[in-house]
Order: structure tokens, then C-alpha cells, then sequence
């Protein structure tokens, strides 16, 4: 039963997955018309600030900890996932259209922006493929094939301590047709990523500790090489 949880919840993860894709690609490229205009921002700020909230708070070691007092230690990792795609799914059916288009590129100038764009699905894959897929998504926890604890500091965590939070940021901004629609949920995604990193790096220094300050000092940048 844990298994076919873990492996639906993986199957959910990967369809929210797709999902979020299509919502950037086709959802977010029509113009909207919502009344009021705030209004619509604010609701989508709030749905992104929900799905945001679950994604830090329980990824935090005191919160983990809770959770494992009413389900197995197996199933922590695959219900985060549950909740995670499922609040994902809820955000982007029940985003607000907005109107309006930032700027459009035409021609050729359209194809370094999508080649940014691909040169963020290339880096989001592989740095998944170094924290490894079945563990991300819970499955290997709840099958008891997870590795031991570990630092992965190979591939593009070379570049950046977080390179699927720059891999984003090349998505997203990157694209040839910037309607508000896609600038506020960039902005909105992106300053949660900025905000996230401390949470994310204390959580890593606790779980690492000396390892971790090491990893720090051999790779400087958090999220921008050169910048920050």
C-alpha cells in the first residue's frame, strides 16, 4: 500500500509537472480580463504564497519530525509530494488573467531567449538527475532503497549552490513574449526562491554542518554566478 502511494504520488508529481508547464506556455500567454485588476493579483499572490508556505515549512527538520509522529518515516517524503503537486494544480487552475503585454521579440531575435529558456530545462534535469528522481519524489524512501544521507555537490551544483532555483529564473524571464500575466507569476515565483535560500542553506547547515561550510566556501554564489 506505501508503494502504490509513493508511485501515484510520483505519477501526481510528474503530471503537476507537465501541468505547470503548459500553464506557463499557454495559460500564461493569453491576455485576461479580470475586474478589479488587484484583485486578481492579490488572489494570485495569495494561491502562490499557499503552495509557497507548504513548500518551505515542511521541508523544515522540526516539522518533518512532527509529521513522522502520525505516518511512517517512509511516507513523510511521498505526502510532502501529495500535498506539494496538489497545491500546485490548485494554484494554476485557479490563477487570475491579467491583461497586457510587457514586450514582444520578433524574429530572430526570439531564439537566444528560447535557447535561455532550454538552457533551464537542460540545468532543471540535471541537477534532478543528482539529487536523484526516485527520492525526490519519495519513491525510493518509501520502497527503503533511499541512499544514505548526503551532500551532492557534483554537476551543476558546481556552478551554483542552487541550480534548479537558476534554472528557473532562465525559464521564466527568459521568453519571447512577456505578457503581465507572466511577469507576475515570475516575479512572484522567483522572490520566493530569493527569499527561501536562507531557510534552505540553515537547513543544510544543520543537517551537514562543517561539510556544508566547506560546500560554501568552494562554491561562493547562492543563485547568480558572479552576482550573488
Amino acid at each position: 500500500m506505501l508503494r502504490l502511494f509513493a508511485w501515484t504520488g510520483g505519477g501526481l508529481f510528474v503530471a503537476s509537472l507537465a501541468y505547470g508547464a503548459y500553464f506557463y506556455a499557454v495559460v500564461l500567454a493569453r491576455a485576461g480580463h479580470p475586474e478589479p485588476a488587484w484583485l486578481a493579483v492579490l488572489t494570485n499572490v495569495a494561491l502562490f504564497s499557499l503552495f509557497a508556505c507548504h513548500h518551505s515549512v515542511l521541508a523544515q527538520p522540526a516539522v518533518k519530525q512532527l509529521v513522522t509522529r502520525f505516518v511512517p518515516v517512509a511516507a513523510e517524503r511521498s505526502l510532502y509530494v501529495w500535498c506539494a503537486s496538489l497545491l500546485w494544480l490548485l494554484f494554476c487552475a485557479a490563477w487570475q488573467g491579467l491583461p497586457g503585454v510587457v514586450y514582444a521579440v520578433e524574429g530572430a531575435g526570439r531564439w537566444p531567449l528560447y535557447a535561455t529558456q532550454w538552457a533551464g530545462v537542460w540545468l532543471t534535469i540535471k541537477s534532478a538527475a543528482v539529487i536523484h528522481p526516485l527520492e525526490l519524489s519519495g519513491i525510493a524512501q518509501a520502497a527503503g532503497t533511499t541512499r544514505s544521507a548526503a551532500l551532492m555537490v557534483d554537476g551543476p551544483f558546481r556552478i551554483v549552490r542552487h541550480p534548479i532555483y537558476l534554472a528557473w529564473l532562465l525559464m521564466v524571464f527568459a521568453t519571447p513574449l512577456m505578457t503581465v500575466n507572466r511577469l507576475l507569476f515570475a516575479v512572484v515565483s522567483s522572490s520566493y526562491l530569493v527569499l527561501a535560500i536562507p531557510w534552505e542553506e540553515r537547513s543544510l547547515l544543520t543537517a551537514f554542518g562543517d561539510r556544508y561550510r566547506a560546500y560554501q566556501r568552494q562554491v561562493r554564489w547562492h543563485l547568480l554566478p558572479g552576482i550573488w
